[in-house]
């Protein structure tokens, strides 16, 4: 159980908490965000002989970790391991030229900004603190500081959001000109105050949702972006100097990667097995302070599993998934009958078959995936 090269760190503190979001998060608390930082780097003491040497990616999510405390978060950004690429998550309104500059000594070199939408009206639906602005000023605080890996996060299917308005969030997504998109149909999770409010709305209008997808799709490959996994968008090489802006630490995610989770609520998967830490933020600290691992939930995973898994997330990719290692979880008739409706094709030759989903097919999405499962 060794050489795992992909890490991500859970940075639970918010200002506050947004409806919809059923993520493990802390209001507040700036107090405890040193404590926090410390037992994160006894975590990561605890485990290091799970990690490669050299990590191929550190992904540092949310919470909010740019809410974090300045000192403590650059004594966490100090004690990680280094890695190929590191990624920050930001909300616009914590974004500032110091912190930026904060970031990019700390070795960070990609940053993805929640902003979720350009338009005020639909920022207040969803319980955003930022604005219009400070998406541009935070997007801006970056360039000037050097990063030339932004991503930006856009949310469609926000109850009132009419078609204009989506397309106008993607006009004002583009005008910033970030090297990578992800957009995301927002979800009624249960639980959450956002479900509450608004569930029976999402309810109705989820057929239109298909639609407001297609010109998501539309609207960013018209602009020179790859649609390479279901949700996310980068600029072509050719229009980004030869560079793969693909999200490399959610690719291993996708290509079913071992990848270790510190923190609370954190997942990992290594070797077969997953498990998941506590995500009560006492039981967490304590536990460190006394030198030992954080209370988990373990799952064996069985080899079926993995590769059942492995085509769920393979297909969200505009990558070829090889068959030969998953042929028992792929139904073969299934199969068959998609290929003649034009929405997944077998690419290669016999002996080394690989699966894809055709354009329309990947617009469809999940469905289509369920329908290939043995």
């Amino acid at each position: 159980m060794s050489g795992v090269r992909h890490l991500y760190v859970h940075l639970p503190f918010c200002a506050q908490r947004c409806g919809y979001c059923d993520f493990v998060t802390v209001v507040g608390r700036r107090g405890g965000h040193g404590a926090y930082i410390e037992a994160l780097v006894a975590e990561l003491s605890l485990q290091r002989e799970l990690l490669a040497p050299e990590l191929e990616t550190v992904f540092l999510g949310g919470g909010t970790p740019t809410f974090t405390e300045p000192a403590a978060l650059e004594r966490l950004l100090r004690a990680l391991p280094p890695a190929a690429e590191v990624t920050v998550e930001a909300n616009p309104e914590t974004v500032t030229p110091a912190l930026a500059a904060l970031l990019g000594r700390n070795g960070v070199d990609r940053i993805s900004i929640g902003a979720q939408s350009f338009q005020p009206r639909l920022l207040r639906v969803l319980d955003r603190v930022a604005g219009p602005d400070d998406v541009r000023h935070a997007f801006y605080h970056l360039c000037d500081a050097g990063f030339g890996n932004i991503s930006l996060d856009l949310i469609y299917g926000i109850p009132g959001q009419e078609p204009f308005e989506l397309e106008a969030d993607i006009e004002e997504a583009l005008r910033l000109g970030p090297e990578h998109l992800s957009c995301y149909e927002l979800e009624a999770k249960p639980g959450t105050r956002f479900t509450h409010a608004h569930g029976e709305e999402l309810a109705r209008q989820a057929e239109a949702l298909e639609g407001y997808f297609e010109r998501v799709v539309e609207l960013l490959l018209a602009a020179g972006y790859r649609w390479y996994e279901t949700a996310n968008f980068c600029r072509q090489p050719e229009l980004a100097g030869g560079r793969d802006l693909r999200s490399a630490h959610n690719l291993a995610y996708w290509r079913g990667r071992d990848y270790l989770g510190l923190g609370i609520g954190a997942v990992s998967t290594v070797a077969g097995r997953r498990w998941r830490t506590t995500a009560r933020l006492p039981q967490y600290v304590q536990a460190l302070g006394r030198g030992e691992l954080p209370p988990r939930e373990l799952e064996l995973l069985a080899p079926a599993v993995q590769r059942e898994e492995r085509v769920l997330l393979g297909l969200r990719l505009d990558e070829p998934l090889a068959l030969p290692p998953v042929a028992d979880r792929v139904d073969r008739t299934a199969l068959e009958r998609l290929e003649r409706l034009g929405l997944a094709r077998v690419v290669g030759a016999p002996d080394a078959e690989a699966l894809t989903l055709t354009p329309r097919g990947r617009r469809l999405g999940g469905g289509v995936t369920a329908e290939l499962l043995a």
